[in-house]
């Protein structure tokens, strides 16, 4: 499954919009139910309004209902090439953590090698909705 979704991520990576920066970047979102949903990163000349393909494919999920994530795999480089490990930003991770427990997976992939790490590895003493509970 993890070469599946690497490979649904670079195809997302060729639909980015980055006209400022160049780095496209796509990522792949797997359900526990099976069902994937993919997303690149969308520029914007104010920089602020600019999202990332992590939390696109998120918001596009969650925006059809879906609520519960296996893995995600997220690749991305300069031009649109992959030569280096593109891990998922703050804001990201904190989306992330959001919807999801420490065991998800998160895939990344160089061009030639895999890296898998866990959310709880990416993310430690996070803060989730657990913080704001009586």
């Amino acid at each position: 499954m993890r070469e599946q979704l690497v490979r649904m991520a670079v195809e997302a990576m060729k639909k980015a919009y980055a006209p400022y920066s160049r780095y496209r970047v796509g990522a792949a979102l797997l359900t526990k139910g099976g069902k994937i949903y993919t997303g690149c990163n969308i520029e914007n000349a104010a920089y602020g309004p600019t999202n990332c393909a992590e939390r696109t494919a998120f918001f596009k999920a969650v925006s059809e209902g879906e609520r519960d994530f296996a893995a995600i795999a997220v690749v991305g480089g300069q031009e649109g090439t992959v030569n280096a490990f593109a891990a998922p930003c703050g804001v990201c991770r904190q989306v992330m953590r959001e919807f999801c427990a420490d065991d998800f997976e998160i895939h990344l992939w160089d061009g030639s090698e895999y890296r898998t790490c866990t959310l709880g590895e990416l993310l430690p003493l996070s803060f989730s909705s657990a913080n704001l509970s009586e």
